[in-house]
């Protein structure tokens, strides 16, 4: 499928590396003769490709992106392939400095700036603000289909009360605003000093910002009070940000199990350490309510 794609695009490459932590997509990294580098995206799904397209064309001028330079829709074999430009600068490292982590609030804010357009180009990029609590109910209930088949009973049972419980105490969401929904390390490209931008659009919808914050949290800002005021300060000078302490609880529960099933969904095995690493911050946050089941 690689070399259909290259012949597509008409690319003269000297060498061609797959891309680590894409999960819903192939990437690859081509090295063009004249010494440049450019990135080939093929998503899973025709679903993601026109999604990803949308993507492209209503956030840029927003937020920096890659450049799209070209894209191909795909035949039987290909659901679609994109030709991107390359971002400088390396994935978010936990390192980072409170000045990034300023930049990557800003960034997130500009993003939710963006409101669904009022033409044909946000038909790809499904509106699910007006629907909230039903979006997440559905996509929690499709995932407890797989996570049902890797959990205790009793834990299993424990999370569907949980998250029922929950959902009801979350507040009006915010929007409708354009939401990453995978918003962490890996999709922000940051160059020394300077974020370069963000990546990967395939999950995107219009939503409630509130779904947006959990991964960065969970991956980047929760282990440094420092970098968590640095990042909400540049969140604030775009759009007010939310209270995070009212819906965080809820996303990062329903993020654990969620990618529990997805563990499962996707391959239990390859998907093990991340499974293990969930099921533990799963088994964390209901402790208390199966003690007070058992009593």
């Amino acid at each position: 499928m690689l070399n259909q794609v290259l012949k597509q695009f008409k690319l003269q490459v000297i060498s061609v590396d797959e891309v680590e932590d894409s999960f819903s997509s192939t990437v690859y990294k081509c090295t063009l003769q004249n010494g440049e580098s450019v990135f080939v995206k093929i998503p899973y799904t025709r679903v993601k490709y026109e999604r990803e397209l949308a993507a492209y064309e209503i956030l840029a001028g927003h937020v920096p992106i890659p450049k799209l330079l070209d894209y191909w829709a795909g035949d039987d074999n290909c659901p679609g392939a994109f030709l991107l430009s390359e971002l400088k600068g390396k994935p978010l490292s936990v390192t980072a400095s409170p000045e990034i982590a300023y930049q990557i609030g800003a960034l997130q804010a500009s993003m939710h700036q963006v409101k669904p357009p009022n033409n044909t180009a946000s038909g790809a990029i499904q509106n699910e603000f007006f629907r909230w609590h039903e979006f997440i109910k559905k996509q929690f209930y499709s995932f407890a289909e797989d996570a049902k088949e890797v959990l205790d009973k009793d834990l299993y049972a424990a999370s569907l009360h949980k998250f029922e419980e929950m959902i009801g105490e979350l507040p009006e969401p915010d929007g409708p605003s354009f939401v990453h929904m995978d918003f962490r390390p890996a999709n922000i490209i940051v160059d020394e000093e300077q974020v370069s931008g963000m990546i990967d659009f395939e999950s995107v919808r219009f939503g409630s910002t509130e779904i947006d914050f959990t991964k960065i949290h969970r991956d980047f800002l929760k282990s440094d009070p420092t970098l968590l005021t640095s990042y909400e300060e540049g969140y604030n000078s775009i759009r007010p940000m939310i209270d995070l302490r009212a819906v965080l609880p809820f996303y990062r529960f329903i993020d654990a199990f969620n990618s529990i099933g997805w563990s499962q969904r996707r391959g239990l095995e390859k998907n093990f350490a991340f499974y293990e690493a969930n099921l533990g911050i799963l088994k964390k946050m209901l402790q208390g309510e199966r003690h007070e089941n058992k009593s």
